[in-house]
């Protein structure tokens, strides 16, 4: 058997078919139920003329069709594409376009936007609707389909794509071979032990493994929810999906489900779990928590204390990790965006200078960091920025990602934030995570995103947009700016505020900072403090 995620998938349910594989709310699926429908919906995908290679979007959110339509793409080798489903018209027209889906399995709820833009994508042929009452909807599709697994053999070589959120520009597939994502991604088969050796390994220790209940929180849209959805198929664990963020919800699955691990995407998840837990929710048993890991996006020192302080028995961890190259590594002791972002990165990755040369511990140089030996084959339709991102140095691939870095005197890395929304001031740099996580620390700020604003003496300045606590009065610009003056360098300061009624994010709690900067330019001569 090579290592094809189907293949393993089905391997794993051969061994533990009767044990619970995912819940939902009140839905409920053993592993033997999931691969049934899971082959039936592939049944429905070969009638409808879905070959090997093709790409099926999945506009849905988080629930057992989801998983489903994951899982019968890759039975047929077809390659299931993640569509953000906060997408409008025009931008759903660009990744229909640019993914050249050929299928769409939708929630009916998006099914007015989807009939307003199929006519104009050229490859679009099949629509497969969820949760409507229509005769040719998704539950009768499968319906009419054989349970059998009588699907041509698969490869390591099929591919796995994920289109990343788009947060510093438009989204971008990201085309790995599956073999390489089941290492790089999801820890070959065991991330936290010693990664398989054949893929038979995985089914032969998941047959003696106890139950362990994980819980990807974010939308499965999110590329980081779905590695660790495929985690806890690997290890053969409970899998529990909410169908949309709700901090209550969340505490309330986590009660009666017992769930061990948790899985969010920084501050825009973690922050509504603390107010929930220290609010309304007082009291909620969250003792079965072992693990709370936040992906994408790192927790600020003031939220992580206070999610400690509620969850005292739970390890808090922040996972360093792309689209680009799944897990690199855990933060140190101590890290944060506030007092420095540190991490112990694995063997295969390294920070790289200009001249694509290893950075010396402890020179201080800043480069870019970067992943070796297992690295996607490049982004979907951009040989471009392929060529951008993906070289080579002595015989071997390299992914270069836009963190910029250094190299500490004990080998850990210091991330100082992404390259692409650097503000240049007088020639000073300033990322925007370091000036986010210190004013949210401040009482009356809820959320924030900070971004760079044209100067006419210093080329950029630092703008802060700023969502406010309920009820909380703004403060002023000078109040801001002495609040950050004994955490920040001088140049770091914000020199300007825009207030908001919310701040924009993606579903899975990234920063939208393209549009925050747009809004701090539209909002910098007027309404600043």
């Amino acid at each position: 058997m090579e290592f094809n995620l189907a293949d393993i998938f089905e391997s794993v349910v051969d061994v533990v078919g009767e044990r619970e594989a995912l819940v939902c709310g009140d839905r409920r699926l053993s592993y033997a139920q999931l691969d049934a429908r899971a082959n039936r919906l592939a049944h429905h995908l070969i009638a409808a003329g879905i070959r090997p290679g093709e790409h099926v979007g999945v506009q849905l959110y988080n629930g057992p069709e989801y998983v489903e339509t994951m899982i019968a793409c890759l039975k047929v080798r077809a390659v299931p594409i993640n569509v953000n489903y906060r997408y409008v018209e025009d931008e759903l027209a660009h990744l229909f376009t640019d993914a050249d889906l050929v299928a769409l399995v939708h929630d009916v709820e998006f099914s007015a936007r989807v009939r307003a833009v199929a006519p104009s994508v050229a490859t679009l042929r099949q629509m497969l609707e969820v949760g409507s009452s229509r005769a040719d909807g998704y539950e009768p599709a499968l319906a009419a389909q054989s349970e059998r697994r009588d699907f041509p053999a698969r490869s390591g070589d099929d591919l796995y794509v994920i289109y990343t959120g788009g947060t510093t520009g438009m989204p971008k597939g990201v085309m790995w071979r599956q073999e390489d994502i089941f290492f790089a991604g999801m820890g070959g088969g065991e991330p936290v032990g010693t990664p398989v050796s054949r893929a038979e390994e995985v089914a032969e220790r998941a047959s003696g493994r106890g139950r362990l209940v994980m819980f990807p929180v974010a939308p499965l849209m999110h590329g980081a929810a779905q590695l660790a959805t495929w985690i806890g198929f690997l290890q053969a664990a409970t899998v529990v999906l909410v169908r949309k963020y709700d901090p209550v919800d969340v505490l309330r699955t986590i009660e009666r489900e017992r769930a061990n691990s948790l899985s969010i995407v920084g501050d825009a998840m973690a922050r509504p779990l603390v107010e929930a837990l220290a609010g309304p929710l007082a009291g909620t048993d969250v003792s079965s928590v072992l693990v709370v890991s936040s992906a994408g996006a790192i927790l600020s020192e003031s939220v992580r204390s206070r999610l400690q302080q509620l969850m005292p028995t739970t390890l808090l961890l922040d996972n360093f990790g792309a689209s680009e190259t799944g897990f690199q590594g855990t933060g140190t002791a101590g890290s944060s965006p506030d007092t420095g972002l540190r991490f112990a990165l694995n063997e295969r990755t390294a920070v790289l200078d200009d001249q694509l040369r290893r950075v010396l511990p402890g020179s201080g140089v800043i480069g870019r960091v970067a992943q070796r030996h297992r690295v996607p084959l490049g982004y979907y339709k951009d040989p471009v920025k392929t060529a951008e991102s993906f070289v080579t140095i002595d015989d071997e691939r390299w992914v270069l990602l836009g963190d910029m870095a250094t190299v500490e005197a004990d080998g850990t890395i210091a991330v100082l934030g992404r390259g692409a929304v650097c503000v240049n001031t007088g020639g000073e740099k300033v990322y925007p995570e370091e000036v986010e996580a210190v004013l949210k620390g401040h009482p009356a700020v809820y959320d924030v995103v900070v971004a760079g604003i044209p100067d006419l003496r210093y080329g950029q300045r630092v703008a802060a947009v700023v969502e406010l606590r309920p009820d909380t009065p703004a403060p002023s610009l000078a109040d801001l700016e002495d609040y950050c003056r004994t955490r920040l360098a001088r140049y770091k300061l914000p020199r300007a505020v825009v207030f908001v009624d919310r701040i924009r994010r993606s579903p899975s709690g990234k920063a939208d900072y393209p549009w925050a900067s747009r809004v701090a330019r539209d909002g910098s001569t007027a309404g600043v403090g």
